[in-house]
């Protein structure tokens, strides 16, 4: 049998009423009282009744997150980190993956797919662009994440993306890397405008070689379908077989970096004395190849834990009526043997 709400008011030393103004996000609950029902909660494994709550409240206390694929290592901790955000709230998280596909996409953000079943939503588009920012006029609060729409009528979470990948072109030029090839391009997107995370972190690398007074070689901007380890791996093979003379890699992202380590050790090229690799999205994996994959953390955790917020003050009687607001987490550069640093304890 199930905890209940009994179990959570005697848990954490509160009424009945007091835990039911919490799970409904009542304003008038002190911070101290809310935080120690909400640990209550997951102590006891408290999980709400949603059809009954819904009856009564008109809310579900479900939120949803639309991700690409969480076969990808970073849209699967995107995905553990929003359900912990939304756990510490009293909120539950619907995950939900479109594989990209514009259909998929325009259904997830419709709200199609699970009508009345969700509060709000967390919708991390790829294939959707700046031409289909008005389909996030949803009717249900949404708060956008990624670089494919920007200045759309939704909250959005997103990333520095450009001034990070500079950094972490600037990283690799301190260390004396003067022929750094980049792995994950879009260079026909780059030339449509099209913004993506791959056209931002691309001029990011370009600003980084232009400000150091470094050429910008074509031959060295290396395109990739898919971000995945099997395209940094044959990206970086292609480099190698064309005999093309290169002393770093940045990855635009950790899957693209963890296929070009494996290529480079596989030929017999030693990381980082004669090719430096740097990674971009600080998966846990990227901290246990070999040698461990220096890389740029956007701040995933901060984006995680401030969509979640941002979409709850969108959500009840009380919510915000705000303009939309766009939101940056800080960024760093983590330091590890892939570019000559000693490996984290």
């Amino acid at each position: 049998m199930g905890s209940t709400i009994r179990d959570v008011a005697s848990a954490a030393g509160v009424s009945l009423k007091t835990v039911s103004n919490v799970l409904h996000d009542h304003p008038h609950v002190r911070p101290a009282t809310r935080e120690r029902v909400l640990q209550a909660i997951e102590e006891v494994g408290y999980r709400p009744n949603l059809s009954a709550r819904g009856l009564r409240s008109g809310r579900t206390g479900v939120i949803g997150l639309a991700v690409p694929a969480l076969r990808e290592n970073y849209f699967a901790e995107l995905a553990d980190a929003v359900i912990r955000a939304a756990a510490a709230r009293g909120v539950s998280v619907l995950v939900e993956q479109t594989g990209g596909e514009r259909e998929a996409e325009l259904l997830a953000v419709a709200g199609t797919s699970r009508p009345h079943f969700i509060d709000g939503l967390l919708f991390n588009p790829i294939s959707l662009g700046q031409s289909d920012a008005a389909a996030l006029d949803a009717n249900i609060p949404v708060v956008l994440l990624g670089e494919r729409i920007f200045g759309g009528p939704t909250d959005h979470v997103t990333m520095h993306n450009v001034s990070s990948a500079r950094a972490a072109v600037d990283h690799l030029i301190d260390s004396g890397r003067r022929r750094i090839a980049v792995v994950g391009a879009d260079p026909e997107a780059e030339r449509a405008g099209d913004l993506s995370s791959a056209t931002l972190r691309t001029r990011g690398y370009r600003e980084a070689l232009k400000n150091a007074g470094l050429s910008v070689d074509p031959q060295l901007i290396r395109p990739a379908e898919h971000w995945s380890r099997a395209a940094g791996a044959a990206a970086t093979r292609a480099l190698l077989d064309e005999r093309i003379a290169f002393d770093a890699v940045f990855a635009l992202n950790d899957t693209l970096g963890l296929g070009a380590i494996r290529t480079l050790s596989a030929s017999g090229v030693s990381i980082p004395q004669d090719v430096a690799v740097i990674g971009f999205d600080n998966i846990e994996e990227s901290q246990y190849s070999t040698p461990s994959m220096t890389t740029v953390d956007a701040g995933r955790e901060q984006i995680a834990d401030q969509a979640v917020a941002l979409l709850l003050e969108r959500i009840g009687p009380n919510r915000s009526t705000a303009p939309p607001r766009t939101v940056k987490p800080e960024f760093r550069v983590v330091r590890r043997e892939s570019t000559g640093f000693s490996a984290p304890a």
